[in-house]
């Protein structure tokens, strides 16, 4: 049975964390978390690309944080859904309320409290 976008995204934050984490390849850590080569082309889309352009997002996102923080600053689960979400509002995957409300849910799910916040504020100004 195929996942839903919502579990994707979910998985998908976790490649990227762990890609953040441990600076491993971000397509053997898909591998490591999906067990086959023959990974959705949504979950690939929000990996791969997320990494590629990675540089182009950190500088978008820097351009979005208060002067006192930077990227680098931010915990590497806060990393990886702003960087999940901003490829998928530079792809177009969804429109960019989806996008956002999905990257708030992680936020909620597994960032302290008032993360989301952050999240929110930056993607929504993209």
């Amino acid at each position: 049975m195929a996942l839903s976008r919502h579990s994707l995204r979910e998985k998908a934050m976790t490649c990227l964390y762990q890609y953040l984490l441990l600076k491993k390849d971000i397509k053997k850590v898909l591998y490591d978390n999906t067990q086959t080569n023959e990974v959705d082309p949504f979950l690939y889309t929000i990996t791969v690309d997320a990494v590629r352009y990675q540089d182009i997002y950190i500088d978008q996102i820097n351009g979005h944080l208060r002067d006192d923080w930077t990227f680098a600053r931010l915990g590497f689960v806060e990393q990886a859904i702003l960087l999940m979400a901003c490829c998928e509002l530079d792809l177009e995957t969804a429109p960019k309320a989806i996008v956002i409300n999905e990257a708030v849910g992680l936020a909620k799910k597994f960032c302290a409290d008032d993360t989301y916040k952050l999240i929110n504020g930056v993607l929504d100004r993209l």
